[in-house]
């Protein structure tokens, strides 16, 4: 749920909601998250989307539909092809997942902007990287690239810019 809560603000605003969360649901477990309403999780600032997103990953959870423990022990391509079919989980998130959760060593979040900006300051690039330049740039890094993503990640926040 706190990746979730990350997607596309800074790490101080997914931290806020995140708080937000924790309050009106007492935890931030499955059985907690799904027993408050969407309605009550928008009250406490969530969007609609990451209200939505929350409850159906509860849900998932509590269902079984979604085994955190049994994923784990799966490869990254089908840790992120089941991660994908949950609601509101994209490419972003699935391997946010992987680097943060399950500490893969070879995954690389494609479409982050700090490690755009990070990788435009070390690498000395006039303009900001696009995903396809990134993922190219990455290659070299293999079969460690969600090291070299903690390391620029390190960088930016080393420079005083906040995620």
């Amino acid at each position: 749920m706190r990746i979730i809560l990350e997607q596309q603000v800074s790490l101080a605003s997914a931290e806020a909601a995140y708080g937000r969360l924790q309050s009106v649901a007492g935890r931030v477990t499955p059985r907690y998250v799904a027993a408050t309403t969407e309605a009550r999780l928008r009250e406490a600032g969530l969007t609609r989307q990451k209200a939505a997103y929350c409850h159906a990953l509860a849900r998932a959870l509590l269902a079984g539909t979604l085994d955190l423990a049994a994923i784990a022990k799966l490869s990254d391509e089908a840790v992120r092809a089941i991660m994908l079919q949950l609601p509101g989980v994209g490419p972003w998130t699935a391997d946010i997942y992987l680097l943060m959760a399950l500490r893969r060593t070879d995954v690389w979040p494609v479409g982050d902007l700090a490690l755009a900006r990070a990788a435009q300051q070390v690498k000395r690039l006039r303009r900001l990287p696009n995903s396809e330049q990134l993922t190219r740039m990455a290659r070299a890094w293999a079969p460690w690239r969600a090291v070299a993503a903690r390391i620029l990640w390190h960088s930016y926040l080393s420079n005083g810019r906040p995620i």
